[in-house]
C-alpha cells in the first residue's frame, strides 16, 4: 500500500471504511461523512496534495461527494468519497475554511444535487436562474423536469 495512504489510515482508523486502489497512481478513500473535514484537512496541508475538484453523484444509496486531489510529485491521484445516506436532507460540512477555492463547487452540488454544504458562506444560486423551483434538483434521479 501507498506510504500517504496509509499515513491516512492510521491517522483516521474511526474514518476510513474502505481504500480500493484502483492502480499504483489511481487510489479511492471512502471516508464517513462526520469526518471529512478532518481528513482533508490532513490530506491537503500535510501530506501536501493539490486540491484538483470535488463532484457528486446520486446513487441508489446514497449521495456520494468526491473530493480529488493530486500529488504532483508522485502523480498520485486521490479522491476521498463520503456517502451522504439521507438522500431526502443530504448534508456534509463544507469544506471551505480548509480549502478556499472549494467554495464554487459546493455551491454547483448543492444547486445541482440538492446538498447542503453545513457552514458553507454562500449557498446562493451558481448555475440556475434565481427563480428555479426549490427542491427539483436536475442530476437527482427523482428529478421532476425528466
Amino acid at each position: 500500500m501507498n506510504p500517504m495512504i496509509e499515513q491516512i489510515q492510521s491517522k483516521f482508523p474511526q474514518a476510513v471504511t474502505k481504500i480500493y486502489e484502483h492502480n499504483a497512481r489511481r487510489i479511492y478513500v471512502d471516508v464517513k461523512p462526520e469526518h471529512i473535514a478532518a481528513v482533508a484537512g490532513f490530506i491537503y496541508n500535510d501530506l501536501s496534495f493539490r486540491y484538483v475538484i470535488a463532484s457528486g453523484i446520486d446513487t441508489p444509496e446514497a449521495i456520494e461527494i468526491l473530493y480529488h486531489f493530486s500529488h504532483d510529485s508522485t502523480g498520485l491521484m486521490l479522491s476521498v468519497r463520503a456517502a451522504i445516506a439521507d438522500k431526502e436532507k443530504p448534508a456534509i460540512g463544507s469544506l471551505t475554511s480548509v480549502i478556499k477555492g472549494i467554495s464554487w463547487i459546493e455551491r454547483e452540488i448543492h444547486e445541482l444535487l440538492g446538498v447542503d454544504f453545513t457552514g458553507h458562506p454562500n449557498l446562493k444560486h451558481l448555475l440556475l436562474t434565481d427563480d428555479w423551483p426549490q427542491g427539483d434538483y436536475p442530476l437527482r434521479h427523482d428529478n421532476k423536469r425528466k
